[in-house]
């Protein structure tokens, strides 16, 4: 017999009650509240999470109502009451509830119907504690207000944009045409769409238009739309009044943060369609509501906004609600990936160098030739950031005033082999093994190819090659270079 058959053999021989002691443990050690009712909402199963969660402890839960058990609850808002009527999972729903004790819970539950021959027999409640996370959020929201109370006591300037269209390097004509757009669009006041790949420069773009806007005295605030939980992003845009939730305070969402502003928001197809909808009605109306809030509120805030996806792709994902996309695309602008316009690497490349210089204190002059044809021939998936971190990694390794070949991330140098750069490797290296060795021997093949150039001369082939004298020793010594 096989092991495979073994084991088939020996779960079959299993009692019924291992599976059900099984489920028991699983369902009391999950860090998720789980409470199981009848078709008429009385308890029959209660753990302990959503004991540690309610507030109640479990003995005084079994086989009580759910409306016992949180009064502040009516037919109609019960989830759980809700499920039996319907038969219908009711999935991801914040609740703010207050237990049978007066003590105030705030929820993440998801209410599934237990059906057997088409009938509702009851339903089982699946839940997370929110009250801490969210005090958590009010914290941040605090946090930010009071950063930029601080920063506006020390300069009228911005609260955190710091670049202009200085910062973007390149003279391609995608670039020109594009900064020229920007700077176009800047001194007014609609909506801007901004969207382009990960890692080719959004927000620089999008802290450029806020300091050559008239709102450049006013805060930039930025927001990283996948950054947070989505059932949060409510309170963090358009604030909290005390009491809304548990530990709420009387706090100003983001939107308020940026009033006489720009707001920018990152990602926006990370947000509930829901969500996207108060913010249309904000962009329509420029009015907020904060969260428990009863009154409205005007603010002044241009919202630029950003997304990684072409917005014809979102539309048709149905991540981007196409009224909220017609709103904010009044302007949109693209920003093109890297592979786009290569032109431009030269220029990126030496500006990278000069920072990187002084940041580590080095003199580096620039790239040899052999290296320049490498980052010519990638197509840099991660754009202007994947860039940015190779010339800061060769930086770091780059012992004379021109990055070599040897001072690239091995990746790099991997990736324009495979692209067709074959000119700094020889052309029957086969790219099967590892990467470590596929590295040496084009390392083997350079050494030994420079040093025949140079009649064996070491302190030639050093010079040639762009490294120490003792480091080309090394290498002879390591690889068993013969010449």
């Amino acid at each position: 017999m096989s092991y495979k058959d073994e084991t088939y053999s020996k779960r079959k021989e299993l009692p019924q009650i291992f599976y059900q002691k099984a489920l028991e443990m699983l369902l009391e050690y999950i860090d998720w509240g789980v409470q199981i009712t009848d078709s008429e909402g009385y308890t029959l199963y209660y753990n302990r999470e959503s004991s540690r969660i309610d507030g109640i402890p479990v003995e005084e839960a079994m086989g009580k109502h759910i409306l016992a058990m949180f009064p502040s609850l009516s037919k109609k808002e019960s989830t759980i009451l809700k499920v039996l009527r319907t038969g219908e999972p009711v999935v991801k729903q914040e609740q703010e509830i207050t237990n049978c004790y007066g003590r105030k819970i705030s929820l993440f539950t998801t209410t599934l119907p237990i059906i057997i021959d088409e009938k509702v027999y009851g339903t089982i409640d699946i839940s997370k504690d929110l009250s801490e996370v969210k005090n958590l959020m009010t914290k941040v929201i605090e946090l930010r207000e009071e950063v930029r109370h601080n920063q506006q006591q020390i300069s009228k300037n911005s609260d955190e944009a710091c670049y202009t269209f200085d910062d973007i390097i390149g003279e391609s004509e995608e670039i020109q045409e594009l900064k020229y757009k920007a700077l176009k669009i800047a001194r007014g006041n609609s909506p801007v769409f901004v969207y382009g790949e990960t890692g080719t420069g959004k927000e620089l773009l999008v802290q450029a238009i806020h300091n050559a806007s008239l709102r450049k005295n006013g805060p930039f605030i930025a927001q990283n739309c996948a950054a947070l939980p989505e059932n949060l992003m409510e309170s963090i845009l358009f604030g909290t009044v005390k009491g809304s939730f548990t530990g709420a305070e009387n706090r100003p969402g983001l939107v308020e943060l940026a009033d006489g502003g720009t707001l920018f928001l990152d990602e926006i197809t990370s947000l509930s369609f829901d969500l996207q909808a108060k913010l249309l009605r904000f962009l329509q109306e420029g009015y907020i509501r904060r969260v428990g809030d009863s009154k409205v509120r005007k603010v002044n805030v241009r919202v630029i906004s950003a997304s990684n996806i072409h917005p014809q792709e979102a539309l048709e994902k149905k991540i981007l609600r196409p009224d909220l996309f017609y709103r904010l695309n009044a302007i949109s602008l693209y920003v093109p990936p890297l592979r786009e316009r290569k032109s431009d690497i030269p220029l990126l490349v030496k500006h990278f160098i000069v920072e990187f210089n002084w940041q580590l204190g080095k003199n580096i002059k620039g790239v040899s030739e052999e290296v320049k044809k490498v980052l010519m021939s990638l197509s840099w998936p991660g754009n202007v950031r994947e860039l940015k971190g190779v010339i800061e990694y060769a930086s770091n390794f780059c012992e004379t005033e021109m990055i070599q070949l040897h001072d690239l991330p091995e990746h790099i140098l991997k990736n324009a082999f495979i692209a067709g750069e074959k000119e700094i490797a020889i052309n029957t290296i086969e790219i099967e093994e590892d990467l470590r060795t596929f590295l040496s021997k084009i390392e083997y093949e350079l050494i030994s190819k420079t040093l025949k150039k140079t009649n064996g001369n070491i302190s030639r082939a050093a010079e040639i090659l762009g490294i120490p004298r003792q480091t080309l020793q090394y290498k002879i010594k390591m690889l068993k270079i013969a010449f």
